[in-house]
């Protein structure tokens, strides 16, 4: 584990799609970005997002994603960041 409190966790992902790929998760069982998050949980994720991304070294920059429903990509039915970095990251990514 990267990161871990009483309210989530971040580790690294198992299938990266950068040098650094951290997933920050929440421990309440939230489906998605739109199934039950409130804005203290909301901000909580990203402050730890952006901890993680200091923790990391991400000087130079770093992305932060949710994926919601499927076309959005999201492939598993519990709502988690993406914390990418480590490297020149393009615009759209596919």
């Amino acid at each position: 584990r990267v990161y871990e409190d009483e309210v989530c966790v971040a580790f690294r992902d198992i299938a990266p799609q950068a040098p650094v790929h951290v997933l920050v998760v929440p421990r309440k069982p939230v489906p998605a970005l739109d199934g039950g998050l409130d804005a203290a949980l909301a901000g909580h994720l990203l402050m730890v997002a952006s901890k993680v991304a200091q923790q990391e070294g991400l000087m130079e920059g770093y992305r932060v994603v949710i994926n919601c429903g499927r076309d959005g990509g999201q492939t598993v039915d519990h709502l988690h960041i993406h914390v990418l970095g480590g490297r020149s990251l393009t615009w759209p990514p596919g």
